[in-house]
């Protein structure tokens, strides 16, 4: 059985000061390199949900307008329908005249807010969409980037 001299193992004479310099010197590097790419990434994502937020807020303002005029369009057709509506009464000869006008306007103004709403609700639909769109773009490229590193 062979025996180690504690004196061998706890020299001072087997420490070299420029290793431990060098060793210290390669992990400062290193740890530089590391904190760099980690800001390049950061500084990248960070860019990049800029990019996106910005065309969200673009996406949500374009499409306020569009609902907002569709809005104005079913209030103009509502309007003028029942203008239409008011100068038929004005001729109306007799009371069955009247309940024929009354119903069939009323049963045409349930198929037009049927219609409308379908309309709105599918204009809403394809703007949602498109305010999804690039948050799920950034989202999905987000975690492809999870996969790859």
């Amino acid at each position: 059985m062979a025996t180690i001299k504690t004196d061998d193992v706890f020299s001072i004479a087997s420490f070299d000061p420029s290793k431990l310099a060098e060793s210290f010197r390669e992990f400062a590097e290193k740890g530089a390199q590391q904190s760099k790419d980690a800001y390049a990434k950061l500084k990248t994502a960070g860019e990049e949900a800029g990019k996106t937020l910005e065309a969200t807020v673009q996406t949500a303002q374009a499409g306020t307008v569009e609902i907002g005029l569709k809005a104005i369009d079913v209030l103009r057709v509502n309007a003028e329908t029942s203008l239409s509506h008011m100068e038929a009464l004005l001729g109306v000869k007799s009371v069955a005249e009247f309940v024929e006008l009354q119903t069939s306007f009323l049963r045409k103004q349930a198929e037009l807010a049927v219609d409308q709403a379908k309309s709105m609700q599918e204009t809403t639909k394809q703007v949602a969409e498109k305010l999804a769109k690039p948050s799920k773009e950034a989202a999905e490229k987000a975690m492809a980037s999870f996969k790859v590193a």
